[in-house]
């Protein structure tokens, strides 16, 4: 039987700081450094995945923190077929943030048959202490998701992969 291949391009988007480039790190090179510099407009990192007779070629799109609201969004969104959107749990702004990067993200680009693009919520640096935003807002985290069109939402840790908690 040939192989097949197969590419999707993800997109990891949020505010500055909320550690995107940390997460992409840890889970195509299994890395952590506390030292990233703040990436400027967009990088992309690849992993390669084969899976029986599949080769999965997956494009994570790396986009800067602070271009939210920047004209070049709508070409790097361009082709997603889904997104994570990452926030600081220790850090209650960049929770607040989320409902912003959603609305860009529905705004700027749309799947197959003009559907949303399917995103995810993390909640990164659980390895950190919680705000009182966030660990108010915990036990109704999967409501959040619901009425913000989030598919579901994981806590994890780019520092500390054992934390990943999975799903909720």
């Amino acid at each position: 039987m040939q192989r097949r291949e197969h590419r999707y391009k993800v997109l990891v988007i949020g505010d500055l700081g909320v550690g995107k480039t940390s997460i992409i790190k840890r889970y195509v090179h299994q890395h952590f450094s506390a030292n990233y510099r703040a990436t400027i407009g967009v990088d992309f990192a690849l992993k390669v995945l084969n899976l029986d007779q599949d080769t999965i070629r997956l494009q994570l799109w790396d986009i800067a923190g602070q271009e939210r609201f920047g004209n070049m969004t709508r070409v790097y969104y361009r082709d997603a077929l889904g997104a994570f959107v990452v926030f600081d749990v220790a850090r209650s702004c960049t929770f607040e943030a989320v409902r912003k990067w959603k609305e860009d993200l529905d705004d700027k680009v749309s799947a197959s048959g003009g559907k949303r693009v399917a995103a995810v919520l993390l909640a990164n640096k659980c390895d950190q202490d919680r705000d009182d935003t966030f660990a108010k807002n915990y036990g109704r985290m999967e409501q959040f998701c619901r009425e913000h069109g989030f598919i579901n939402w994981f806590e994890t840790s780019a520092k500390v992969p054992s934390l990943n908690a999975g799903e909720h």
